[in-house]
């Protein structure tokens, strides 16, 4: 049975290992693994199988999860890419062209599930624990639960749990054994793949068992830049991760501390900064296995000077204006914009030895479609984050990833971590963090205190899950600026005054969750209105 986990709260302080993620019963299965002496990675692992049901509709075991992990032996980061691919075959992605890429009950906008291959190759490399400790939490969740795919997705960890264990090698060996159960890639046992097949077919999808098996989780460098004196890391552009540190860069350039915590002027410059730094990411970002992505001259001192002075510290620029990082030209004359969504959930971890985790499971799940079929998997809608656009570099092409908007950051203070942030809410996720790393670098807030503190952000930018090959079309709402009702009126009257639309909104806006590590201690929180969690040991 799962443990009581009413006493977990939204912050935390510890000395031996903390973690914040979104439901409690995820949080305590963090908690669990620290407590029998697991490290973060295997905390994190735990934390993002629970997620799958705590969080379900969020995220799901057929989404994907992109991760961020600092090992302390090594003293370096790493992006783990969880995110599954379009299909294989060629007649699938010619059936896209000529038909889009469909939304709502169609199970044609699911890529390949990745989730539990990027657990798995987290264990692998950087674990300590075995499959059946980390998921055992989760299934006396499932066990616990009423609905109808809960029994059939615990039956499905339970098998791959009987793989682990009956599989002959070393505990690497059988953990890949029990992960190519459910990927088709077994010599033993495919039932689960297969079991997954049959839903892909049945559902009308274009993936198959081929799909399933072709499935690897990318370890990568991260993408860096340097802010004020730390490092921060982002995966590379098959998320929108780097467009944080484009906009940081444009920031960096002025005295955001002078101007003043949620100030006119420093909300003012941060939202100019996203706006142009969105504008890049829809002209230019892609699966870098694809695409040639311009990311080197996109971040460059060059650029970004020359983009800087594109901020007007007065007035809200209406326009969508990606540059050319090419021939380093400001902007592009052609760049348009036109006026015109939630399911994620959020995980960091740190440990005693100094390891730490961030993470993003997600999967925006089909709520038409709940039954999860013979394996209990169910399933989201990434690939509507590819296009259809003939020559655009997120143009859907056979096993691509889409280039999405989920987006772990760690942050780094002399090579050592001194920040793990995850963030939920689509287009959101990377103004949030914006938000949040001002909030605990320029203005020196903690991890309570940042989450907390009111935020903003523009939808002056593509739709991110908006398929449609006229990318014009897609733009949610030029100009708009999202900002927190408890944000004083006399500063919301000055922005509205700069040209900023405004949409103010009771409520949170996102969902993060932090931790920090300052003097030896971990300090931990999530947003309590959007209902976070955080516990340490």
């Amino acid at each position: 049975m799962p443990r009581n986990v009413d006493k977990i709260g939204w912050k935390a302080s510890s000395e031996k290992g903390a973690v914040a993620a979104g439901g409690a019963g995820a949080v305590d299965a963090g908690l669990q693994m620290l407590e029998a002496g697991g490290n973060a990675a295997d905390a994190a692992v735990a934390t993002i199988f629970a997620l799958q049901v705590t969080d379900h509709g969020a995220c799901c075991i057929g989404g994907e999860v992109p991760l961020l992990i600092y090992t302390a032996k090594t003293g370096r980061v790493k992006s783990l890419s969880g995110m599954g691919r379009a299909p294989l075959a060629q007649d699938a992605i010619d059936w896209y062209m000529q038909n889009g890429i469909p939304g709502t009950g169609d199970m044609k906008m699911a890529p390949v599930p990745s989730v539990v291959d990027l657990c798995i190759t987290t264990l692998l490399h950087y674990g300590t624990m075995s499959l059946e400790q980390v998921v055992t939490p989760t299934i006396a969740i499932l066990d616990a639960g009423d609905q109808e795919w809960e029994p059939k997705l615990a039956h499905t960890l339970r098998r791959m749990v009987d793989e682990e264990n009956t599989a002959p090698g070393t505990r690497n060996e059988r953990l890949q054994a029990a992960c190519d159960r459910f990927y088709g890639r077994s010599e033993r046992n495919n039932d689960i793949a297969q079991e997954l097949e049959a839903e892909f077919i049945k559902h009308g999808s274009f993936l198959r068992i081929a799909d399933l098996a072709n499935h690897r989780t990318r370890i990568e460098d991260p993408v860096t830049i340097d802010y004020r004196g730390y490092t921060v890391c982002k995966c590379d552009t098959w998320t929108q991760g780097p467009a944080l540190l484009q906009a940081l860069r444009l920031v960096e350039g002025f005295d955001v501390k002078k101007m003043g915590h949620l100030s006119a002027n420093s909300i003012h410059l941060a939202v100019e900064a996203l706006k142009l730094a969105f504008a890049d990411r829809d002209a230019y970002y892609a699966d870098p296995e694809f695409a040639e992505v311009p990311l080197d001259a996109l971040l460059s001192d060059e650029y970004t000077e020359l983009r800087r002075p594109l901020i007007d510290r007065e007035t809200a620029s209406p326009e969508a204006r990606p540059g050319d990082p090419y021939n380093m030209i400001p902007v592009v004359e052609n760049g348009v914009f036109r006026p015109g969504g939630d399911g994620t959930t959020t995980c960091v971890v740190a440990d005693r030895w100094g390891n730490m985790v961030a993470a993003t499971p997600s999967a925006n799940v089909d709520r038409t479609r709940m039954d999860g079929g013979e394996a209990g998997v169910t399933y989201g809608n990434r690939l509507r984050s590819l296009n259809t656009t003939p020559g655009h570099p997120n143009c859907i092409q056979p096993g691509k990833r889409p280039r999405i908007t989920l987006t772990p950051t760690l942050v780094l203070k002399d090579r050592n971590p001194a920040f793990a942030l995850s963030v939920a809410g689509g287009d959101r996720q990377d103004q949030a963090m914006l938000n949040l790393i001002l909030n605990a670098i320029d203005f020196g807030l903690s991890p309570d205190k940042a989450v907390t503190a009111p935020r903003f952000c523009t939808f002056h930018h593509q739709n991110s899950f908006e398929p449609n090959p006229d990318r014009s079309q897609t733009f949610l709402n030029a100009g708009a600026l999202e900002i927190s009702s408890a944000i004083d009126e006399s500063i919301r009257n000055d922005l509205s005054g700069r040209g900023h639309p405004l949409e103010v909104k009771d409520g949170p806006i996102s969902t993060p969750v932090m931790l920090k590590i300052e003097d030896g201690k971990i300090l931990a929180a999530g947003d309590p209105e959007a209902k976070r969690h955080a516990a340490g040991l």
